[in-house]
C-alpha cells in the first residue's frame, strides 16, 4: 500500500490549472506535515497558502522549473498548479531547519497523492523576488515551495542505464525517470 502510493508521488510539473484545490484540503495536507517528524520537537515551520489565481500569479515566475529539460521553460498558461504551499523556516525558533522541511513537503505531497492531486517539490526559487511578492517578514527563510494540481502528465520510473539518472520526456510528452537499483544503493559493509 505504501509502496504504491510512493510510486505515485513523483514530481509532476503540468497539471490541469482550473482543477482548484480548496483552502480546507491545503490545511488537511499542512496538517500532515504538522504531525510528521521535526528535529528536536522544535516545529519551526510555517506555510504560505496559496490557492487564488491572483496569489499563484505572484509565485508562478519565481519558480524553476526542471534543470535537465533545458528547452522547457516551464508549465504553459492552463498547465501551471493550481496550489502552492509555500515553506517557510521561523528563524526565532532556530536557525538551522535540518531536513525537516523535506520531510514536511513529502507529508504534503503522500497525502496530496492519496486525495488524486499531486505535485513537485521546488527548491529553485527566486526568494527574495517572492519574499517582496508576498510581503514575508525576514524572520522568516523560504525553504520550498510545493507546487501542487490535478496532473496533465504521466511520469514513468525506469532503470537508471549507463549511469545516466537525468529525467527526459519522450516525443509523446511521457516524463521518464530513472531510478538506481536496489542492489546498487544497499551497501553490504
Amino acid at each position: 500500500m505504501i509502496e504504491e502510493l510512493v510510486r505515485r508521488n513523483r514530481s509532476y510539473r503540468r497539471f490541469y490549472e482550473n482543477r482548484i484545490i480548496d483552502k480546507e484540503t491545503l490545511q488537511e495536507l499542512i496538517n500532515h506535515a504538522r504531525l510528521s517528524p521535526s528535529s528536536a520537537n522544535l516545529q519551526p515551520l510555517k506555510y504560505v497558502i496559496s490557492s487564488t489565481p491572483e496569489k499563484n500569479s505572484l509565485i508562478f515566475p519565481c519558480l524553476a522549473w526542471a534543470g535537465y529539460l533545458k528547452d522547457w521553460p516551464g508549465p504553459q498558461e492552463g498547465e501551471r498548479p493550481s496550489a502552492y504551499i509555500i515553506i517557510l523556516g521561523d528563524t526565532e525558533i532556530t536557525k538551522s531547519f535540518g531536513c525537516d522541511h523535506g520531510i514536511a513537503a513529502q507529508s504534503i505531497l503522500l497525502g496530496a497523492t492519496e486525495k488524486g492531486f499531486n505535485g513537485c517539490i521546488v527548491g529553485s526559487v527566486q526568494r527574495e523576488k517572492l519574499r517582496k511578492s508576498f510581503n514575508i517578514p525576514e524572520r522568516y527563510e523560504i525553504l520550498i515551495v510545493v507546487a501542487l494540481g490535478a496532473r496533465r502528465e504521466t511520469v514513468v520510473l525506469e532503470e537508471v542505464s549507463n549511469n545516466d539518472i537525468k529525467y527526459w520526456r519522450d516525443e509523446k510528452g511521457v516524463h521518464h525517470v530513472p531510478k538506481r537499483s536496489l542492489s546498487e544503493i544497499i551497501l553490504e559493509l
